[in-house]
């Protein structure tokens, strides 16, 4: 009975609860910013990193909404304007709706 226990919650590693703890804890602040010549970037802030993998997120956003990004400074940012993709992105990543706030 060599069964992995998660450290932070205690349970077996296959009943392991604490990302979708992480999930529902985050405040997540989703904006664009213009950049250089006019640029839309849209910025994904307040993920903690300690919880979720910031980077395995990042390329999966990449992908759904077709551009480029990249994680910098505990940001996620995305070439173009995805705010509305993004918000319904975590949302069914299991991130709750109140959780996903869209700014500016």
């Amino acid at each position: 009975m060599s069964e992995e226990v998660c450290p932070k919650c205690g349970l077996p590693s296959e009943l392991c609860v604490c990302e979708e703890i992480a999930k529902e804890d985050q405040r997540i602040k989703v904006y664009v910013e213009n950049r250089a010549y006019g640029k839309p970037m849209t910025i994904v802030k307040g993920i903690d990193s300690k919880d979720i993998d910031l980077n395995e997120l990042a390329t999966e956003l990449k992908t759904k909404c077709a551009c480029g990004g990249t994680v910098k400074n505990k940001k996620i940012e995305l070439q173009g304007d995805h705010k509305r993709k993004v918000k319904d992105m975590l949302i069914q990543k299991g991130f709750s709706e109140q959780s996903v706030v869209l700014g500016k």
